[in-house]
C-alpha cells in the first residue's frame, strides 16, 4: 500500500483487520483481536481509531491519496474520464480480495460514503458551480457497478466497462 513510515501502525492495523476478516465474520472480530494481530496495544488503536469501521475508511483514503496523487489532473475530456474510470477500476481489482471481504461483512456502505463524499468534494473544488446531484449520480453509477463487477470476480472487461459508463454521462458539447 505504501505507507509513510508514521503510518506504519494504521497499515498493521488494516492489514490485521483484513486478516481477521478472511478467517472470522466481521461481527466477530474485536478491538482486542485487531490489536493483537497487529501486534500493538487496545490503546494504540484507539488512538488512531475510535470504531473498526474506521480502519475500513483509512483503507479507502489511502488508496485514494495514492490515486489522486498519480493522477495530477482534472478530467478535461472525454479521454480524461475513460483514463480515471479504468484506474479506479484497476485499483479495485487489485485490491479486490480486500473488497470482496467488505461486502461479505455488509460494509459497502462505507464505499458508497467514501465515493460520495470525494466525489462531491470533486465537483466542489473543480466545478463552483455544479448540480448539486451530479457527483451522486457519478458515485451512484462507480458504486454500483463496480458492486456487480465484483460480485462477478472482476471478469468483464475493464475498457468495456469504462466506455459504456462514460458513455452513459459523458456528451461532448
Amino acid at each position: 500500500m505504501g505507507y509513510a513510515p508514521e503510518e506504519y501502525t494504521r497499515y498493521y492495523i488494516v492489514q490485521a483487520l483484513f486478516k481477521l476478516m478472511n478467517e472470522h465474520e466481521y461481527s466477530k472480530i474485536s478491538v482486542t483481536d485487531i490489536a493483537e494481530k497487529a501486534g500493538v496495544g487496545r490503546a494504540t488503536f484507539y488512538r488512531y481509531f475510535k470504531r473498526k469501521e474506521d480502519v475500513i475508511e483509512f483503507y479507502f483514503s489511502h488508496n485514494a491519496k495514492e490515486f489522486l496523487f498519480e493522477q495530477r489532473y482534472y478530467p478535461r475530456c472525454r479521454a480524461d474520464y475513460l483514463n480515471i474510470v479504468r484506474e479506479v477500476f484497476k485499483r479495485l481489482q487489485k485490491n479486490k480480495e480486500c473488497f470482496k471481504l467488505i461486502k461479505r461483512a455488509h460494509l459497502e456502505y462505507l464505499y458508497l460514503d467514501f465515493l460520495n463524499r470525494n466525489f462531491s468534494d470533486m465537483f466542489r473544488k473543480e466545478y463552483e458551480s455544479s448540480n448539486l446531484y451530479a457527483p451522486y449520480l457519478y458515485a451512484g453509477m462507480v458504486f454500483n457497478v463496480s458492486m456487480l463487477w465484483l460480485e462477478n470476480d472482476c471478469s468483464g472487461n475493464i475498457d468495456d466497462i469504462a466506455e459504456m459508463m462514460i458513455d452513459a454521462i459523458y456528451f461532448e458539447k
